[in-house]
């Protein structure tokens, strides 16, 4: 489709790493999905990447996606709110997607033509897409193919190949381009062409595709800004989180410096501590969000996040060495921590200092299911289970620095 199009080299990277990023800025509207349609985001949202531009299509989403679980008042309640402010709630749910997104490629240096497909993803070709109705070639090009590829994925995914085509078809003109609608169709002519989305080494296959022109440094700052960049993208999943990493991040630091650890460790430490809940991505903002006590369903949910934290970061190679730091940091010294269970002599130093942190924080922040408490009770409840949830010596650390702070 790139051919068709006419890409430079340059716009071919930047259509890569749009499609790679995409869905940067998911996490900013997850909360509000959840609070308006009382409903799983993480399902609300790959179903509605299903449905059409028809209007019979949209009710019947809303009305099998609205208040799912909820009481029959509250469900009622939301789909009336829904059905008479659907388009508008749409679009900002859209807008503020793509407008998160595309900032957040910037803090991480891709370029103004990433930015572009990232913010223009949900734009149609006859303009009647969200959310500033762009037409026709005022749509970033990397976005026009963005758009019938995860259209194309998405129902294959469900339904087949046969579906995906059909579908990219139907949408030919309304949705997408023509001339790239047409283009998908014949590449995905080729013998191969469906399998090889479905291989087991498709990831391998996705980074040989990486434009090798353009090369981006990566060094120190460069790394602290991937890794601050995501954390804004785990931290704007939930209300209850906003700012979570920054802060266990900086407790990170003060424990860290009080322990003696030099600059470069205390660097890498904090990259650590910055997306040591990026695993959070994958857990519904239904649980992340709930005001009262978890199910074992929803707290077996929640227990995978670290899991899943260790699991992303260890696929990148730049910042695979701080994948099993931030993936245990709820273990505990007496081994009942999870999800792995580990004893104290597994523990690494670095992970106690962060669970240390992440706790602390989690404490003094305002949760769902509490208010925010003072740091000195937060201090107290710790110390109670000092030398069997946290390291003694990472606590009274972070109590040396929170003093320091407090009297200058």
């Amino acid at each position: 489709m790139a051919d068709v199009a006419g890409f430079t080299p340059d716009q071919c990277a930047d259509l890569y790493y749009t499609l790679l990023l995409k869905d940067l800025g998911c996490s900013s509207n997850a909360a509000r999905i959840c609070s308006l349609y009382l409903a799983d985001d993480l399902s609300f949202k790959h179903d509605f990447k299903r449905v059409g531009s028809s209007l019979p299509q949209a009710l019947r989403f809303v009305l099998q996606h609205t208040g799912v679980g909820a009481g029959l008042a509250e469900r009622i309640l939301a789909t009336m709110r829904i059905l008479k402010n659907g388009g508008e709630i749409a679009r900002e749910l859209i807008e503020t997607r793509c407008e998160r997104g595309a900032t957040i490629a910037q803090k991480m240096r891709f370029s103004a033509g990433v930015q572009a497909g990232i913010r223009d993803l949900d734009e149609h070709w006859d303009g009647g897409g969200k959310p500033a109705g762009l037409a026709g070639e005022a749509i970033s090009p990397s976005a026009r193919i963005a758009l019938i590829a995860q259209v194309a994925d998405v129902f294959c995914n469900a339904s087949g190949p046969g579906a995906a085509l059909s579908e990219i078809s139907t949408r030919s003109g309304t949705w997408f381009d023509p001339a790239l609608a047409e283009a998908f169709a014949r590449a995905a002519d080729a013998f191969d062409f469906w399998s090889t989305l479905s291989a087991p080494d498709l990831n391998v296959k996705v980074a040989a595709l990486e434009p090798s022109h353009r090369i981006v440094l990566v060094d120190g700052d460069y790394l602290d800004e991937v890794a601050a960049g995501f954390a804004e993208v785990v931290d704007a999943k939930s209300p209850y989180t906003h700012g979570h990493s920054e802060r266990v991040a900086l407790y990170t630091d003060l424990i860290a410096r009080e322990l003696g650890f030099d600059e470069a460790r205390r660097r890498w430490l904090k990259r650590a501590a910055l997306l040591h809940d990026v695993g959070k991505l994958g857990v519904s903002n239904r649980i992340l969000d709930k005001p009262g006590k978890l199910d074992d369903a929803e707290w077996a949910s929640m227990r995978q996040h670290s899991a899943l934290s260790q699991a992303i970061l260890g696929r990148v190679g730049a910042l695979g060495d701080v994948a099993v730091v931030a993936g245990s940091h709820h273990e505990r010294l007496d081994g009942r921590g999870y999800p792995y269970g580990l004893s104290e002599r597994d523990i690494p130093l670095e992970t106690r200092v962060i669970t240390v942190a992440d706790v602390f924080d989690a404490l003094t922040a305002e949760r769902p299911y509490r208010a925010a408490m003072p740091a000195e009770r937060a201090f107290a409840i710790m110390e109670q289970d000092a030398g069997a949830a946290f390291d003694p010596e990472c606590l009274a650390a972070l109590r040396r620095a929170m003093a320091r702070l407090n009297e200058s």
